[in-house]
């Protein structure tokens, strides 16, 4: 992507500071041509030989690839459903953040479970512990936490909330692969993690994403929720069906759970491959980014930027109007426009303020305040896998140049 359009002005604009920028080369188009050698193109060998790197890479036992993190979360919260212990049912109390992604909460919509939105921290964008450990009730039967913008929550804090209860974690890191808490992988310190590999996200496939456990049985679960509810792809003893028949010809085509088709392509699998070798690399120039940010911002008198908790992989660089500030976030958005820099709001903003939510059962704990300043005043810019101290001086003239006036 090289260009926007400014419809005020009717003017094509060059973005000088892209949200996000190609991260493939040669060895990825060499994975697609091998792919398209091989004559094989949906869910195989590419696919599984990613999986197991993948979980090496987190080090966690069990990774499942799909199509998208959209559809990783699909899988996870449906995948409760079906274990034998204690599964969730319809009308489950289940807690999220007034601010995630849409897709963090559709599949909890959809499977029939209660919502209860809790306020986020004004200053990391995830959970506000002291909001969250009053919403906790007898009724919570799950926690839904995502990391935002990169940053892993505070799991310390969360599990101490839970304590002995038996409440799931279901953790969506999609905006957060290669976050750290304690120096454990964001995505694995929940019961299941879900990941994307989106063209904006930390590394590409372009459409992909992937959950991750340590729970045979979820895994099990997932392997057959992916692919139709089939046992196609289970080992012969599993944790779905128990033994698998030696009648390939009835196996083939046995179905043991209402799934779906969200499989990945093979051409998904080769360039996670590659890229999951890049990824370190990745990670360390983001965050070589953030120190030149928070240089940039960490006092400025106008806005406030996100708090790091743990080692953030910095998805992107929010900044947040502070209050009294008179000048107004359109105006702030148009002047970066303008000035070929893009931008976008703080994901969905407050959630409950969206059209969408007239569909959901669900409550409201307390007040939204941190979420609903958020989403009034809020915006974040790229970050990119290779140094940008050039750009960010960009965005630092650009709101200076905007306060003077």
């Amino acid at each position: 992507m090289n260009s926007t359009y400014n419809r005020s002005k009717m003017v094509e604009v060059k973005l000088k500071y892209p949200l996000v920028t190609s991260t493939w080369d040669e060895n990825e188009l060499n994975a697609i041509q091998r792919v398209i050698t091989s004559g094989r193109f949906t869910m195989g060998e590419e696919v599984q030989r990613f999986e197991q790197e993948f979980a090496a890479f987190l080090g966690s036992k069990y990774c499942v690839m799909v199509n998208s993190g959209s559809s990783a979360n699909l899988l996870a919260i449906s995948s409760f459903f079906y274990r034998k212990k204690n599964p969730l049912q319809r009308g489950d109390e289940v807690i999220v953040p007034a601010i995630a992604w849409a897709t963090s909460y559709y599949p909890l919509y959809q499977y029939g479970l209660r919502l209860k939105f809790v306020d986020i921290d004004r200053d990391t964008f995830n959970y506000d512990i002291n909001a969250l450990r009053k919403a906790v009730s007898n009724k919570t039967r799950a926690i839904m936490v995502v990391n935002l913008m990169g940053n892993p929550n505070d799991f310390n804090a969360i599990n101490e909330i839970i304590g002995k209860r038996d409440i799931i974690l279901i953790e969506d890191n999609c905006e957060s692969m290669g976050a750290e808490y304690e120096g454990k992988q964001a995505g694995t310190l929940g019961l299941i993690g879900t990941f994307s590999t989106f063209f904006t996200h930390h590394m590409s496939t372009m459409e992909g994403g992937m959950a991750v456990t340590d729970e045979e049985e979820l895994y099990h679960i997932l392997l057959a929720l992916r692919a139709h509810g089939w046992t196609r792809q289970l080992p012969k003893k599993n944790k779905v069906c128990s033994t698998k028949s030696k009648d390939t010809f009835k196996e083939s085509f046995r179905f043991i759970l209402p799934g779906y088709n969200v499989r990945p392509l093979e051409l998904s699998g080769a360039l996670g491959t590659e890229q999951l070798k890049k990824l370190p690399t990745f990670i360390k120039a983001r965050r070589e980014n953030a120190i030149f940010f928070q240089e940039l911002f960490r006092n400025n008198p106008f806005f406030n930027i996100q708090k790091e908790l743990g080692k953030s992989s910095w998805f992107g660089f929010a900044l947040i109007k502070r209050e009294g500030v008179l000048l107004t976030r359109s105006k702030i958005v148009q002047a970066l426009q303008s000035n070929g820099i893009e931008c976008r709001p703080i994901m969905t903003g407050d959630f409950t303020k969206t059209e969408v939510v007239k569909w959901f059962d669900y409550e409201i704990h307390g007040s939204l305040t941190a979420a609903s300043w958020i989403d009034k005043n809020g915006f974040f810019v790229g970050n990119h896998h290779y140094p940008i101290k050039e750009r960010i001086k960009l965005l630092k003239r650009v709101i200076d140049n905007l306060i003077k006036e």
